[in-house]
Order: C-alpha cells, then sequence, then structure tokens
C-alpha cells in the first residue's frame, strides 16, 4: 500500500523517512482523534548510535542515558558479568570485552563504551589496555567511563573535588589516586561502604542530595557523584543549584564525552551544567 494510500485509510499523515535530515525537520504526525496530542517519540540513532558494554547488574546507566539523549542518537547495550564490588570481581568482568565488543558490532554502532566506574579508574593501564582491545577486536572508536569524567573535570577547570560513592574503602582510596594523578584533588571523600549493585541501586536520590551535602567543603571546585548504578541524575540541578558549584556524575560525564566525542554537541537540559556545554 502507498503512502497516500494509507493516509487516506487511517487519517493519518505519514512523513518520509528515506532521508533522515529531512526525517529530522519533519513535524511529527498528529492522529486527527488525537488533537493536539503528538505521536510517542522513539530515539533511533540516524545520527549516532552508541554501543554500552556495562556490568551484568547495572540498572541505572541505560534508562538515565535514555533520559539525557539528544534526538537522533541511541543506546545499545550488552554485558559482562559483575554484580559484586571486589577488586577480584571486576578484573574478571573484563575477561570477556572481545566476544561482547563483537556482540555489539553486529548493531553497527559509532562508537563503545566500556562504562564500569571502578575499573576504569583503578590504574592507568587499564583504561588504555581496554580501549585497544575493543578498538582491535571491532574497528569501532572505543571510549571507557574515566576518560568521561577526567574530560569533565578538564572542561569545567575542575581542580579539586569533594567524591562520593556506594564504594568500599579500598575502591575509593584507587579512585581518589586516579584522579589526582590526572590533576584532580580529592578534598573529602565519602564511601557508603555497599556490597555491589543491587545495594547501590537501592540509594534513594534524596539519599545521594544528602550525602553530597552533608561532605560540602569551601574550597571545592565541583562535586563528584561516582558509580554508573547510583540514582543521582535526578538531583544534579538541585545539588547545583544549593552548591553554587558543577555536579558531575559517571553516567552524565561519560554520555557527554562520547556525545562530543562523535560530534554532538546538543545540549541537553535538566542534568547540570555539563550537559549544557
Amino acid at each position: 500500500m502507498q503512502n497516500r494510500e494509507v493516509e487516506m485509510a487511517t487519517g493519518v499523515k505519514l512523513v518520509d523517512t528515506s532521508n533522515a535530515e529531512a526525517q529530522r525537520r519533519q513535524p511529527v504526525p498528529v492522529h486527527p482523534e488525537s488533537g493536539t496530542t503528538p505521536a510517542p517519540q522513539i530515539k533511533l540513532g540516524w545520527r549516532m548510535r552508541l554501543g554500552l558494554l556495562q556490568p551484568s547488574v547495572n540498572t541505572v546507566a541505560e534508562p538515565q542515558f535514555q533520559a539525557m539523549l539528544p534526538e537522533g542518537v541511541s543506546v545499545h547495550a550488552t554485558r559482562l558479568k559483575l554484580v559484586g564490588s571486589s577488586p577480584e570481581e571486576m578484573m574478571e568482568m573484563t575477561k570477556g570485552v572481545e566476544e561482547a565488543s563483537l556482540l555489539l558490532k553486529d548493531a553497527d554502532p559509532h562508537r563503545i563504551l566500556f562504562h564500569c566506574t571502578a575499573i576504569t579508574t583503578y590504574d592507568d593501564e587499564l583504561p588504555r589496555q581496554l580501549k585497544a582491545r575493543i578498538t582491535n577486536s571491532t574497528g569501532i572508536p572505543a571510549t571507557v567511563t574515566s576518560d568521561g569524567i577526567i574530560a569533565a573535570f578538564e572542561k569545567l577547570g575542575v581542580r579539586k573535588a569533594v567524591m562520593v560513592t556506594p564504594y568500599p574503602k579500598v575502591i575509593n582510596e584507587h579512585e581518589a589516586d586516579f584522579l589526582k594523578r590526572n590533576g584532580v584533588e580529592v578534598l573529602r571523600e565519602h564511601g557508603l561502604g555497599l556490597s555491589g549493585g543491587r545495594a547501590f541501586y537501592d540509594v534513594e536520590p534524596a539519599r545521594w542530595y544528602q550525602l553530597v551535602m552533608d561532605n560540602r567543603h569551601k574550597d571545592a571546585d565541583a562535586y563528584f557523584i561516582s558509580c554508573a548504578q547510583v540514582r543521582a541524575a535526578e538531583v544534579i540541578e538541585t545539588l547545583e543549584r544549593d552548591l553554587q558549584r558543577p555536579v558531575i556524575t559517571s553516567n552524565q560525564a561519560a554520555l557527554w564525552h562520547c556525545l562530543r566525542e562523535s560530534g554532538i554537541t546538543d545540549k541537553v537540559p535538566g542534568f547540570g551544567t555539563l550537559m549544557r556545554i
């Protein structure tokens, strides 16, 4: 059935989707019985498709990414086994990188993100190794979470920060050392000492707000809420208002960096200063 016949039969005005740019410019079709209510917006990646490698336990990164995505950008994920938070479990997660990356390659992404803050800040060499393994096996550019965090600090001119995490002390220490080696002094760090991703998820956004406020420091250039499995995106704007400082989260920084590295410069409201620059 041709477009004109479909339009006559259904009353719905169809848009020619044969050209991505034309699709972007066209108004969303409206059904005559729905008044001014537009059809659902489906975020397909005609501008960029981002492949996501993440811990198997993570249930936060994808919903937050979807909320932050500009028009024409999509995220396509696969998982690597990680439920706990010990260094041994984290290193075990990295063993399947090539196989998982090749699965993502089937979706033809423009970039692949290895997304775990604790792993990619554990030492200086591991992020480089992970990116090389992904790109060598797929031919696709790769990014890791720590790239986005460091790029965010640099973009915002951050030299001193407060860090709040769900992690045990040993993970916090590795992370603070990593940031120091990359030019950011952690003035104060606070970890909840939780044992794994399911416990990380259970911490309410309001709790993250209170933890950051309880750890304020007069010399902080910014505040960093670390971990891809924390529900803190909802309070970034409120914290920035009350602290008068930028607030960076792992999911926000990683997605922002992947977008900018791929030439997507859209400003996204509602998720802090970083997403608007």
